[in-house]
């Protein structure tokens, strides 16, 4: 079982950053993919970020590729999402979640936990 808690999102202007960071807890952290997602009023969650906890490798949607830096520290137990040049259309609840499963990175129904969500608006 993993518990997962988001923070650090705000409003920020356009072309500003933002960090969110993802403290997990228990047994099973240090193993598990964990990924970022998003979900805008009246739109479906949507992938954001990956990284695996084998290898590290680190998957993007396309409209953050370049802009957006997922990493980890397992010491930490935490996965950060550093958010640089943002958009309006970045504004949304933010999810970190986590899973075992290797497969369909980008579909929010192959991972296991959630947090809460934190809310980011890119607005002016």
């Amino acid at each position: 079982q993993v518990q997962l808690v988001e923070s650090g999102g705000g409003l920020v202007q356009p072309g500003g950053s933002l960090r969110l960071s993802c403290v997990a807890s228990g047994p099973t952290f240090s193993s598990s993919h964990m990924g970022w997602f998003r979900q805008a009023p009246g739109k479906e969650r949507e992938f954001v970020a990956r990284i695996n906890w084998s290898d590290g490798r680190t998957y993007y949607a396309d409209s953050v590729k370049g802009r957006f830096t997922i990493s980890r520290d397992n010491a930490k137990n935490t996965v950060y999402l550093q958010m640089n040049s943002l958009r309006p259309e970045d504004t949304a609840v933010y999810y970190c979640a986590a899973t075992t499963y290797s497969g369909n990175y980008y579909r929010p129904g192959a991972y296991d936990y959630w947090g809460q969500g934190t809310q980011v608006t890119v607005s002016s």
